[in-house]
């Protein structure tokens, strides 16, 4: 008798950590991790929870709050415990781990037409791993210039716009001539040096991973690479044109000096707009700027927020038909409002809640047609390589420790050879 009540103890315990389940009265219940954290985002994300769940008695969704600052180990826990979220709130460039290693639905026959050709393919290219899609890609977040607009302004410099952008040099030259005083013409805010560095890097025709006939990836630290990192170096150490404080901080650490008038311009990712207008002194004019452009133009990579199934989720159909509710158009463009970030979608991209001048959504949406997968997006062992040999190696060159021919030896000799253990 005891035996049999301790095995039904432990079904129950079982069920209650199972990713979702079905209840008594044959009502599915899918769990959904979410990882807004901005109070508009997760009110945003919250109401829709409540509007499916008001149309849809037979699926309930429960909101589960998670943190992007711990995101890949907690998942990487819930799936090897069999205890992982059905849809799971995510970034494209930590997907491609988790997508080999079997913890992730194939979408690829779940998703609605509508969806697949409302999201354009360079975007669906950051979630496609081998035949599969193992990812939703949603909201998308291009880095800019934040400017002081009356300092440009009494500067006399050429103001960049979308259709005619600065130069990597062009921007080198500006920062110099907005320096002086105590006051730097730039603040690279650069703790985690590697994707800013990788993803700027496109615009001047970087690749730095390149995928050989035998599906093998190799780093190669080539010229065009090194336009990005050479600039931020020289503004630093030669030109006195960057802060050097600033290339250990975040970027939230960099707006009260920005506030207070030591920096002309801090490049930031689009969704930091939100913290300005919170917190911004009365009066005080900034404008949004789009990022230098080189050889490969105002193209830049992005690593999208995406939504994804768990491959142990029991109710997959379920799962993928709330994602698509998630991302119609008009609640696409409630989630990018809530999150200060762009859409991916075509028909949100085209809202006029996102075209508007005011806070810079116009410039944003006009780099949006430039976006491209980041150039790690489909590296296997990318998030091993950028902690142990990447990052460490970019900040020491940036704080002028290194040169730029020991920065290419570690990434490409050091890099190398973590990759390859993920390639065997």
């Amino acid at each position: 008798m005891r035996a049999r009540l301790l095995a039904l103890v432990l079904l129950l315990l079982l069920a209650g950590c199972s990713s979702g389940g079905t209840r008594d009265d044959g009502r599915i219940t899918l769990r959904f991790q979410s990882l807004a954290w901005q109070e508009e985002s997760v009110e945003a994300n919250k109401e829709l929870v409540r509007e499916w769940n008001a149309t849809h008695p037979g699926v309930r969704v429960e909101y589960v709050q998670g943190s992007w600052d711990s995101v890949h180990d907690q998942l990487l826990t819930a799936f090897e415990g069999g205890e992982a979220p059905d849809i799971i709130h995510d970034a494209s460039d930590d997907l491609a781990d988790f997508a080999h290693g079997g913890y992730l639905a194939d979408l690829t026959d779940l998703l609605p037409a509508r969806l697949k050709s409302d999201i354009p393919r360079r975007s669906w290219e950051t979630t496609t791993f081998g035949d599969g899609i193992y990812g939703v890609p949603f909201l998308q977040e291009p880095r800019v210039l934040i400017a002081n607009a009356k300092w440009l302004k009494r500067s006399g410099v050429r103001i960049p716009t979308p259709e005619k952008p600065w130069s990597w040099a062009e921007f080198r030259r500006i920062t110099e001539r907005l320096s002086g005083r105590g006051k730097y013409g730039i603040a690279w805010p650069l703790k985690e040096p590697v994707s800013a560095t990788l993803n700027l890097s496109l615009s001047a025709g970087g690749q730095l991973f390149h995928r050989g006939a035998d599906g093998k990836v190799t780093v190669r630290f080539e010229a065009a690479d090194q336009v990005v990192p050479r600039t931020i170096h020289a503004q630093a150490g030669t030109d006195r044109s960057a802060s050097p404080t600033t290339l250990g901080s975040g970027g939230s650490d960099t707006l009260p000096g920005f506030f207070g008038g030591r920096y002309a311009m801090v490049p930031l990712g689009f969704s930091y707009r939100q913290q300005i207008v919170q917190q911004a002194p009365k009066g005080f004019a900034w404008q949004v700027l789009p990022a230098p452009a080189g050889a490969g133009g105002l193209t830049q990579g992005v690593s999208p927020q995406t939504l994804s199934v768990a491959e142990d989720s029991p109710h997959k159909k379920e799962a993928a038909a709330f994602i698509d509710f998630l991302l119609r158009p008009r609640n696409m463009v409630r989630l990018a409002l809530g999150d200060w970030m762009l859409p991916t979608g075509t028909r949100a991209l085209h809202d006029p809640a996102l075209r508007t001048p005011e806070h810079g959504w116009s410039t944003g949406t006009a780099l949006a047609a430039h976006l491209r997968p980041a150039p790690a997006q489909t590296v296997r062992g990318y998030p091993e390589w950028k902690d142990k040999v990447a990052t460490p190696a970019l900040q020491e060159y940036y704080s002028g420790a290194i040169g730029i021919r020991e920065l290419r030896k570690r990434l490409e000799e050091d890099g190398n050879l973590v990759l390859a253990r993920y390639q065997r």
